[in-house]
């Protein structure tokens, strides 16, 4: 992006975006077997199988996105059921602020196709040999967003559904997720 301040004072322009937008999919059948992928990188998590995870693409709404994130990597269809958790990391992948949306979805299919430009394997794999992986022993951060999907996968844990509402701001509709107490069930 090419800018040039035209008034005789501070640019208030920001220089560039300045944050990327993650998506994990926790999603887990009804044999308390997690989906899982090991993907094509070399990088710390190279050769460990983890949460299905990507970028939501401009103008796509957080929920869409990880739903198409997980049917792209391993050809699982599923439903959104809430958001679980969000981290916020900064000076990641290009110089980036990174927030990474944690989602619990419910698979509608189980056949497991792959993305062999991106993931090398994906398979439904018990919870008790994800939560094994010496990987998770060592990052409290990965360990503590598995023990938040279990947790939500047997109703110990709720969290945040998406809302569409109207704002007068920008008068359109948009996603405002939250916990609604008065919802007896998740969507």
């Amino acid at each position: 992006m090419l800018v040039y301040w035209i008034p005789n004072e501070p640019c208030t322009l920001p220089a560039s975006p300045s944050h990327q937008i993650g998506v994990a999919g926790f999603v887990i059948n009804d044999k308390k077997q997690v989906l899982v992928v090991k993907e094509k990188c070399p990088c710390s998590c190279s050769g460990v199988w983890k949460l299905p995870t990507g970028y939501i693409n401009k103008s796509e709404d957080i929920f869409d996105g990880v739903i198409r994130e997980v049917k792209e990597e391993t050809g699982v269809d599923t439903i959104f059921l809430e958001m679980v958790a969000f981290r916020h990391a900064h000076l990641v992948a290009f110089e980036k602020s990174d927030l990474l949306f944690v989602c619990m979805l419910k698979p509608l299919s189980h056949e497991i196709t792959i993305d062999e430009k991106e993931i090398q394997a994906a398979k439904w794999m018990p919870i008790d040999e994800v939560i094994g992986q010496p990987f998770y022993e060592e990052d409290h951060m990965t360990k503590k967003v598995i023990d938040i999907g279990i947790a939500a996968s047997e109703d110990r844990y709720r969290g945040f559904t998406a809302h569409q509402l109207a704002s007068k701001l920008d008068g359109n509709l948009s996603y405002l997720y939250y916990l609604n107490n008065n919802d007896a069930s998740k969507h």
